[in-house]
Parts: C-alpha cells; sequence; structure tokens
C-alpha cells in the first residue's frame, strides 16, 4: 500500500471527528451556511462578490445564503465604509458561539483520541502534520473550500474550468489542497 493510500485511510478517524462536530451542529446551520460563516470570519468585512468567489457560487445564490444567515442571526449586513452601495458581512455573537462550540466539540473529541497514544506518538503526529501543512501551503495556489484560510488566493488564479464547479458539485482537478488554524478541510 502507498504512503498515500495509508494516510488516507489513516486521515479517516480525524475526518469522522470533525463530521460529527460538524452533525451536532447540523440543527442550527447547514454545510453551505457554515463554509459562508467560516469565510466571513476569515475575512471580516468581506463583501457579496468575494463571498461568492469564495464559495464557487453564483452571486444571486451567495446572495440568497446570505439572507438566510441574516434571518438566522448569523450574520449582520453594513454598508461598506468605502463604496455605500457595496455591502460588507460580519459575523453576529451568535455565529461566534456556533464556531466557538463547534471547534471545542472537535478539540474535546481530539483530546480523547490523543489520550490514548503514547506521548512520543502525538508528538511524532503533531510533527508530521506540521510538515504536510507546510508542503501543502507551498504547492497550493488555492484552498478547496473556503473553511481554510486561504494563502493570498485570488480567483484569477483558478483555471476558468475550476470556477463555479463545486456548486454542480463538481470538484475541480486544478485545485490544491489547504491547512489552517481551523484544520478542515470540507466540514467544520
Amino acid at each position: 500500500m502507498s504512503m498515500a493510500a495509508e494516510l488516507d485511510t489513516a486521515a479517516g478517524a480525524l475526518l469522522t471527528v470533525w463530521d460529527g462536530a460538524r452533525e451536532r451542529t447540523a440543527n442550527r446551520i447547514s454545510t453551505a451556511q457554515l463554509r459562508a460563516v467560516m469565510l466571513v470570519e476569515q475575512q471580516d468585512g468581506i463583501n457579496l462578490r468575494r463571498l461568492a468567489t469564495g464559495l464557487d457560487m453564483l452571486l444571486s445564490s451567495a446572495s440568497r445564503l446570505c439572507d438566510r444567515l441574516v434571518a438566522a442571526g448569523m450574520l449582520e449586513r453594513e454598508p461598506g465604509r468605502a463604496d455605500r452601495r457595496e455591502i460588507s458581512l460580519h459575523l453576529t455573537a451568535e455565529a461566534r458561539r456556533l464556531l466557538a462550540e463547534l471547534r471545542e466539540d472537535r478539540r474535546q473529541h481530539l483530546a480523547a483520541i490523543l489520550a490514548a497514544m503514547t506521548p512520543e506518538a502525538s508528538e511524532a503526529l503533531l510533527h508530521g502534520l506540521r510538515e504536510f501543512d507546510a508542503a501543502a501551503r507551498a504547492r497550493v495556489r488555492r484552498p478547496v473550500s473556503p473553511l481554510v484560510p486561504p494563502q493570498e488566493a485570488h480567483p484569477e488564479q483558478l483555471p476558468a474550468s475550476g470556477r463555479g464547479a463545486a456548486e454542480h458539485g463538481v470538484e475541480p482537478q486544478s485545485r490544491g489542497w489547504s491547512a489552517g488554524k481551523t484544520s478542515v478541510s470540507r466540514t467544520a
């Protein structure tokens, strides 16, 4: 079995922890809404056009998503500082609480799993994941998901065929993987 295949298999447990935490918030916010909230958290004051680009959505779809998040008390809209016609998006205290709960849930489950490992194995895992993160960041032009902090990514760096594909359930092959402080991929 190749190293990549073994890593893919072993990472399943880590993804299960993230998916479990995400599922426990599903009654309050959808996956698409969570992606939007996390992107707004990373880029406070983001405008609707940049949010749509970051989510690989049509502008109209992102606008409807924001409408639902505003109605749910997760986002606030404000007129832009530079251009009053432009709307900037900000998280509410409720959205910040939700993200904190989600992350705490993940950390508790991870801590329980790490406690079953030897200290040496835990340190080796952390060291390896840090190196993996650095290597992935070095070769990524744009993260797969806005759930991951971008590394100065710009939409014009994506091939035209990659824009909007995720909206239709197709993941562009030209994209790389990225990790960051939120340490998530497709789920929170």
